[in-house]
Formats: structure tokens, C-alpha cells, sequence
């Protein structure tokens, strides 16, 4: 009986953070706006602005726009931004109270991570399906197993950011502070996921193609894009001079990048914040 009490007890603390992060970013349009405008704006201008330069594909049948190339990489950074407007609520939850109200409550710290994540994620999740309706513009046939894979897909990739912006909002006393570190750690991440330029392969006799390659094949984006751009246009969008990883070798990275970060994130809510309890 202890033990379903618990559970219960979990999944309803789970249930009312998450909920609660859904009504208040949704509250707040700014935030929303902000989320989705900057990659959208994004999208376009250099979409249509690199046009004429840049191109990749197999053969002149089967090549690719830049616009169509750059949609994936646009599509994850609505993730990362959502991801950081979201975790941002941890740092004001600590300033308004509200935080320390919940740390001594009798409730467990896993249902409140479990909650402000499930919550981040949700709301990333729904800001890239909203986004990913500009993909009707483009020459994409879809079916019910793409529509179902990139759902899943921005899910999971939405909780992997999410797990990595409440771990850093944990340890911040500030908004602007947070804000610092996310630039630092999340857009070098993104500008080297594949987004904006292909993987180089190995072998080109550069050295500096050859660390570049390493560092975008390590990048947990950079699997995240792999799998929404195979999902959407298939698997032969680059030409044979670019490195692409298997599907399901982006589906293992991806899924162990999340449950590294999840713990990371559980690890981090153990520890004690010199702002948690004043």
C-alpha cells in the first residue's frame, strides 16, 4: 500500500509541475513568440539568402535547396530555444518562493525534476510541430510513419535539452547569467549539428576537416538532425563527399544522450543551491 501511495503520490506531483509549466509559458507570448520567430526569421533569410551558393544532393535529380537542407537544423534550434525560455522558470520559481516552498514539501525531488521536465519538453515538442507545418511548403510526401517518427523524435530530443537547461538553471542565481552559459554551451552545439553545413568525411588530407569531423560526430545534434532530415526527405539528401550516420545509430546516441542527461539532471537536484531554502 506504501509503495502505490507513493507512486501515485509521484505521478500527480509530476502531473501538476508539468501542467503548471504548460499554463505559464503559454501565459507568457513573448516567450512564445520569441521561441518560434527568431528560428523561423532565421530559416527564411538564410534559406533564401544562401540559395544560389550552396546545394548538396547524389545528382541534379535529387538535389537539394538550402532551404530544404537548413529546414532540420531550424526545426531543433525552436527545440533549444523552447528548451531555455522553459528551464528558465526553475531560476524564477527560486526568486518567487515557489521553489523553496516545493524542496520542503514531502514530496520527492525526482517528481519535481520529472515534472519541469516532462512539462519543458511537452511545450518544445508542440513548438516544433507548429514549425514543422512550413514543412508543407516544401517537397516533402508524407506519411503516417514520418509524421509519427519526427514526433517521437522531437519529443525525445526535446527532453534531451530540456534535461540540459534545467541542470544549468539549477545551479544559477540569475536570468542573465543563465541566459550567458545556454549562448555558450547550446549555439556552439547547434552551429556544429550538421544544421548549417554538412559533416565532412574523414581522409580529406585537412586536419582541421578531420577534428571538425569528430566534434559534429560526437555532438548529440548532430543525430538529432540526422533523424529529422532522414524522416523527412530520406536517406539520400547528401552527396557522398559529406559523413551521415546509420538510423539507428542516431536513435542509440540520441536516447543514451537523454538518459545521461536526465541523470545529470536528477544528480544536480540533490545537491543544495545557496538559494533553495532562504
Amino acid at each position: 500500500m506504501a509503495s502505490q501511495s507513493t507512486g501515485s503520490s509521484f505521478i500527480q506531483v509530476t502531473q501538476v509541475l508539468a501542467w503548471r509549466e504548460l499554463a505559464r509559458f503559454f501565459r507568457q507570448r513573448n516567450r512564445v513568440v520569441g521561441a518560434i520567430g527568431t528560428p523561423l526569421f532565421m530559416w527564411l533569410l538564410f534559406g533564401f539568402g544562401l540559395d544560389q551558393s550552396f546545394s548538396v544532393g547524389n545528382s541534379p535529380e535529387t538535389e537539394t535547396s538550402f532551404l530544404e537542407y537548413y529546414f532540420p537544423g531550424s526545426l531543433v534550434l525552436i527545440l533549444m530555444f523552447t528548451a531555455i525560455y522553459t528551464t528558465i522558470s526553475v531560476i524564477e520559481d527560486r526568486q518567487a518562493g515557489f521553489l523553496q516552498g516545493v524542496l520542503v514539501a514531502p514530496i520527492s525531488r525526482q517528481a519535481m525534476v520529472a515534472g519541469k521536465v516532462l512539462g519543458g519538453s511537452i511545450i518544445a515538442m508542440i513548438q516544433g510541430m507548429l514549425f514543422l507545418l512550413a514543412a508543407l511548403f516544401l517537397d516533402v510526401d508524407w506519411t503516417i510513419v514520418q509524421v509519427v517518427s519526427l514526433v517521437a523524435i522531437l519529443f525525445i530530443a526535446s527532453m534531451m535539452m530540456t534535461c540540459v537547461g534545467f541542470s544549468f538553471a539549477w545551479k544559477m542565481e540569475s536570468t542573465q547569467g543563465f541566459h550567458a552559459i545556454m549562448n555558450l554551451v547550446l549555439m556552439p552545439m547547434w552551429l556544429l549539428s550538421g544544421a548549417f553545413f554538412p559533416v565532412p568525411n574523414l581522409g580529406t588530407g585537412q586536419w582541421m576537416q578531420d577534428v571538425l569531423h569528430w566534434i559534429m560526430k560526437m555532438n548529440p545534434l548532430t543525430h538529432v538532425v540526422s533523424l529529422v532530415r532522414r524522416f523527412l526527405y530520406g536517406s539520400d539528401l547528401l552527396a557522398e563527399g559529406f559523413w551521415e550516420p546509420s538510423l539507428w545509430t542516431s536513435i542509440i546516441v540520441i536516447m543514451l544522450a537523454t538518459a545521461l542527461f536526465y541523470g545529470w539532471a536528477l544528480r544536480v537536484c540533490k545537491r543544495s543551491n545557496t538559494g533553495d531554502l532562504k
